[in-house]
């Protein structure tokens, strides 16, 4: 069995705890001991003095599920020093559709994947292939949808909704994490009260989590929120709100009201909410969220693709039309949406509920940055300049709240018999680079990055064949 001994860390425990000065030494694919001048045979020493080591980041709302299966070796991800991925967010996930047409929204997963219709499959795909990195599922509420229902612009009909259910219970009973939703979308946004507690009865009945993407976070978003919480309640379920936002101009300052409701709604229920540290959006193209005054930046376009990384003004006045025609000649596609102000990110990402998740889109091909700059710019941006928070709360964000919302068990945490996934890091140098100019541009400062015991990203370069695991709950 392998052993690594790293000399004079500065280590970040993921607790939230102060640093402390350690030795760490690793046996197989566990942390074995931590302590100050270890006296232990290793395989390999490494003296990382001047560096900074955390337990890997665990990106909590991802859309990662066709890439790790595409492109393992995930160095969007790595190279930021996440080791765990959350698949499933938004009510989208590749389990259990089988099709070769999912059509919309399903298709920001990648079209050519829907072919897993029980979640052991998926898992024995990755199995088969490791990606660089771990993979926790959700099962998203549109894909049980689609995959029982001819008519997704209703609710469901008491059959269906019982469909649904069994399907839900499989997955959980082989280890998903929980169910999201988004009822935001069109394709979901008929289910009813009925339908989404039916099923959120499933998750509770597991002690899986339900993570939803609200029917608004716009005017309405006060009410969204109440909806998702009652529906949790009354499933008995874990409650995890995604990407919290007030979005568009009229919302502008109201996250003193979300955030107020959120610790209300905490006295009665376990509560979460994950947030990237962005003030644009990324999503579909959609002509509601047209108003003329935010900027828009097209990321896809399907029917213009000449046009990905302009501005939706600068196209309509190019093609001489308003900006509402202008987005509907390049439907579908994907923008992001300059709808957050930034005193409203800031509120958010400093509230000691709140995860990170990066919600990039790794399809598009012009990608929101956060994609691969979302855990940088926080260390880098709100951590080390703005001083929002101190650099073991910002890890804790990203590695130990997030497994405990998860049921991530010895993920997120350095301590002796933890899964070693480990970060080294340079607080002093940590530093995005990913721009919505150019978004595909590896962050700076992180030295290595192992998972599982091995060393999966050295300097810049991914390594060897992938260490990650499938993570049932």
């Amino acid at each position: 069995m392998k052993t690594l001994l790293l000399r004079n860390t500065q280590l970040v425990d993921g607790t939230g705890a102060p640093a402390r000065m350690a030795d760490i030494w690793v046996r197989g694919d566990r942390i074995a001991a931590i302590g100050q001048h270890l006296t232990v045979a290793a395989d390999e020493v490494l003296d990382v003095a001047g560096l900074t080591v955390a337990p890997g980041f665990i990106d909590v709302h991802t859309h990662d599920d066709a890439m790790v299966l595409r492109e393992p070796g995930m160095l969007a991800k790595l190279s930021q020093g996440v080791t765990t991925v959350i698949t499933g967010n938004c009510g989208l996930s590749l389990v259990p559709l089988v099709s070769d047409d999912p059509g919309s929204p399903l298709d920001l997963l990648h079209r050519s994947e829907f072919r897993f219709a029980h979640l052991n499959d998926y898992a024995q795909a990755l199995a088969h292939q490791p990606p660089s990195v771990n993979v926790g599922a959700l099962i998203g509420h549109t894909t049980l949808r689609a995959t029982v229902m001819q008519d997704l612009m209703q609710a469901a009909t008491p059959d269906e909704t019982d469909a649904m259910a069994a399907l839900l219970d499989e997955a959980l009973s082989h280890g998903a994490l929980g169910l999201s939703s988004g009822l935001f979308y069109q394709q979901a946004y008929a289910a009813d009260m009925a339908e989404m507690q039916a099923l959120v009865r499933v998750v509770g009945s597991h002690g899986a989590v339900y993570v939803t993407h609200i029917r608004s976070e716009m005017d309405d978003i006060l009410n969204a929120m109440q909806e998702a919480a009652d529906t949790a309640q009354a499933g008995s379920a874990s409650w995890i709100m995604s990407h919290h936002k007030c979005a568009g101009p009229r919302n502008w300052g109201r996250t003193i009201e979300t955030l107020a409701l959120l610790e209300r709604l905490s006295q009665r229920q376990n509560v979460g909410t994950d947030v990237y540290p962005y003030s644009a959006g990324s999503t579909l193209l959609r002509e509601d969220l047209v108003d003329g005054i935010i900027e828009i930046l097209i990321t896809r376009s399907d029917t213009h693709p000449e046009m990905a990384g302009r501005y939706l003004a600068d196209i309509a006045q190019t093609w001489g039309t308003d900006q509402l025609q202008a987005c509907r000649r390049l439907m579908p596609g994907g923008a992001c949406y300059f709808q957050m102000r930034e005193d409203d990110v800031r509120r958010v990402l400093a509230h000691p509920m709140s995860m990170i998740g990066s919600d990039g889109l790794p399809h598009d091909e012009r990608p929101h940055p956060r994609l691969w700059g979302a855990f940088a710019r926080v260390l880098a941006h709100y951590c080390r300049e703005e001083k929002l928070f101190s650099l073991p709360q910002a890890i804790h964000k990203m590695t130990g709240l997030s497994a405990q919302r998860f049921g991530l068990q010895d993920r997120g945490v350095l301590r002796e018999g933890a899964f070693a996934d480990l970060v080294l890091l340079d607080p002093d140098r940590i530093q995005d680079k990913a721009t919505y100019e150019n978004p595909r541009q590896m962050c700076e400062g992180i030295d290595r990055v192992m998972v599982n015991g091995a060393w999966a990203f050295v300097q810049g370069q991914v390594q060897g064949e992938g260490t990650g695991r499938f993570l049932r709950r």
